[in-house]
């Protein structure tokens, strides 16, 4: 069982900066890809980024390409994603999430394990 507790999230206005953090509760870093997941009112849950085990590989939704970057520290079982030139269609709830299977990285019902969620509201 892992649980993950996401922090970090806030207010900022349109072009400002967030860094996420997602901390587990025990190691991820023998196998368990980590990916960040948002979720808007009246929205579905999307995949933002993703990060393989050992950190080599990352992934990104198109919309979030050349902003957000992930990254993990296994020694402290954290992952993190730091968003910059934010904008107010990334205002969502965040998520964090861990699988230890395959498949597409950007599906949300891949994934085992879930945090509560960070609120992020980017203002215009």
């Amino acid at each position: 069982q892992v649980q993950l507790v996401e922090s970090g999230g806030g207010s900022v206005q349109a072009g400002g900066s967030l860094r996420l953090s997602c901390a587990a509760s025990t190691s991820t870093g023998s196998g368990h890809t980590m990916a960040w997941f948002r979720q808007a009112p009246g929205k579905e849950r999307e995949g933002v980024a993703a990060i393989s085990p050992g950190g080599a590989l990352t992934f990104y939704a198109d919309s979030v390409k050349g902003r957000f970057t992930t990254s993990r520290d296994n020694a402290k079982n954290t992952v993190y994603l730091q968003m910059n030139n934010l904008k107010p269609e990334d205002t969502a709830m965040y998520y964090c999430a861990a699988r230890l299977s395959g498949g597409s990285w950007s599906t949300a019902n891949g994934y085992t394990y879930w945090g509560q969620g960070t609120r992020v509201t980017v203002s215009s």
